[in-house]
């Protein structure tokens, strides 16, 4: 029996001993592999990091932070690997097997990264979606030419892509539009888009703008038919590119109107301008010859009676609201007199009109 006992004990105490040892084997592993993810994890210190390569669509900011650029398609692997050369994470390895965990895919876009983030944080930032917003400026009066140019130096998207979403029948169809493209629909303004940003949701977001808008100038805007809607637009972008000083506007638009209701040509510069810059792609002139008011085009108000096929810029809300609440007056011209303040004159007859002067023409974008 006391063998028994002693045999039993002896088992027992292997048993024991067999698994304080798996206990501390795993233990020893749990903190080797803890010690090794927090190490992975840790951020590299800035003296440490390799240069930055433009070619890795890394870039340092000022204050020692980064914009990381997401391509289009790009793998999370490659993205890893681009991390781990700029020194933003210690080993591409782990973070695959971060990405392969995490079920959220990496998203298109530029991102900022602190130099302090852990490869975890920066995984997080990467799979939010909350991209760095770039802001750019659409002036009053730029045509949807200009517009896509300032998006593509902006780095929003491509000058071809946004002019062909503005041409796109679809987006124009969804906002009624009895046009060939968006001109004069999308609002001048300062917007916050994220780099390479869709083209068709830029118009999108523009022409919501214009709407919303157009809805605070005038609250019927929405009882209008689409050509009611459409001559104020036509009529709107045609003064944006007359007017120089505000107070002048209303009283500009009050001029189209009688010239309108008198069946009288418009004799806008503006929309000869259009026709030069825009359709002829010449560069902007200073003045108008008469060779040019001849010029044979559906837009040229000289020679045309009544409104061009369509508006020949984005209006601001200075020329909309003077479409809207026209200055009533017997004028039925208005000449240019001092490009240095903007100041027109503003005469019944024809014969005031000649005395004033040459024609001169608003800046061009």
């Amino acid at each position: 029996m006391p063998a028994i006992k002693k045999k039993k004990r002896s088992i027992l105490l292997s048993v024991i001993r067999f698994f304080s040892f798996l206990v501390f084997f795993i233990l020893m592993l749990a903190v080797i592999l803890a010690g090794t993810v927090i190490y992975f994890n840790s951020p590299l210190q800035p003296e440490n990091m390799p240069s930055i390569q433009a070619e890795d669509g890394i870039r340092i900011l000022e204050d020692g932070s980064y914009y990381v650029d997401i391509r289009r398609g790009e793998s999370s692997q490659s993205v890893g690997l681009r991390l781990e050369r700029t020194g933003l994470i210690r080993n591409r390895y782990f973070w695959n097997i971060l990405c392969r965990i995490e079920k959220e895919h990496i998203k298109t876009g530029t991102y900022k990264i602190e130099t302090t983030s852990s490869m975890i944080a920066i995984h997080r930032i990467l799979i939010s979606g909350k991209q760095v917003l770039y802001r750019v400026t659409v002036p009053e009066g730029v045509t949807l030419k200009k517009t896509a140019a300032i998006l593509e130096e902006a780095g929003i998207c491509f000058a071809d892509d946004f002019y062909e979403a503005a041409n796109d029948s679809e987006i124009l169809g969804s906002y009624n539009i009895p046009n060939a493209s968006m001109e004069g629909y999308l609002f001048p303004d300062t917007y916050l888009f994220p780099a390479e940003y869709p083209a068709q949701q830029i118009v999108i977001t523009m022409a919501d703008n214009f709407f919303k808008r157009i809805e605070e100038i005038n609250p019927s805007v929405f009882g209008m038919s689409p050509k009611e809607l459409n001559d104020k637009v036509i009529l709107a972008s045609i003064v944006e590119r007359e007017y120089r000083i505000n107070d002048e506007a209303a009283l500009m638009a009050g001029v189209f109107y009688n010239r309108l209701n008198t069946n009288m040509a418009l004799q806008s510069c503006a929309t000869v301008e259009y026709i030069i810059t825009e359709i002829q792609g010449r560069a902007h002139p200073d003045t108008l010859s008469t060779r040019d008011t001849e010029i044979r085009n559906p837009y040229n108000t000289y020679i045309r009676p009544g409104l061009p096929p369509g508006p020949i810029c984005s209006p601001g809300r200075t020329a909309i609201e003077a479409v809207f609440l026209p200055e009533k007056n017997r004028y039925l011209y208005f000449r240019l007199i001092d490009p240095a303040s903007g100041r027109h004159y503003f005469s019944e007859t024809l014969d005031g009109h000649i005395r004033a002067g040459g024609l001169y023409l608003k800046n061009g974008f």
